[in-house]
């Protein structure tokens, strides 16, 4: 006889120049960072019980993360999706800091050509925005294209990165 695990979920709310972040654990797992308005986001009663005790490192590498000094996330994430979107989420880790790729690119390196658009699909369902660095996919043209944060987040958090940002705090 198999038994089901039921996955425990909690949650907490922190601050960030770019306005406040729910963090989402699953058993005790980072399962989803989302921004206030974000398209896409889930609705708070699947976030779980609030208790900021999942989260301390998490919040620890945003802290440094947000005051420039780490520029890449070190966290186990539990990222619940299909495969293929699994394999975007992957590939998007792989983008450096301060750089962008497009989602021709992106397909390019998955070995499907021509699946920009499912690229896309999946970049915008992200569960964990910017440690899964989704705001660093563009357009072909190098153009900012949708960003389930906002496109003026986006704009924001890649000036941030190329230094060319300003450190104003978004209000909400």
């Amino acid at each position: 006889m198999t038994t089901t695990h039921l996955a425990t979920r909690r949650h907490t709310v922190v601050d960030s120049p770019y306005g406040p972040l729910t963090l989402v654990a699953t058993d005790g797992v980072l399962s989803g960072l989302y921004m206030t308005e974000q398209r896409h986001r889930p609705t708070e009663e699947t976030f779980g019980d609030p208790d900021p005790r999942p989260f301390a490192e998490t919040i620890r590498q945003l802290d440094a993360y947000f005051a420039g000094e780490l520029r890449e996330f070190d966290l186990p994430l539990h990222l619940d999706g299909t495969p293929f979107q699994r394999s975007v989420w992957e590939q998007l880790r792989q983008i450096p800091y301060g750089e962008t790729r497009s989602y021709g690119e992106l397909a390019d390196l998955l070995g499907k050509p021509g699946a920009s658009r499912a690229v896309g699909l999946a970049n915008g369902k992200n569960p964990v925005g910017i440690i899964v660095p989704c705001h660093r996919v563009i357009g072909a043209s190098g153009s900012l294209t949708g960003y389930g944060g906002g496109l003026d987040r986006k704009q924001r958090l890649l000036a941030f990165e190329n230094g060319t940002g300003d450190d104003t705090p978004m209000l909400f």
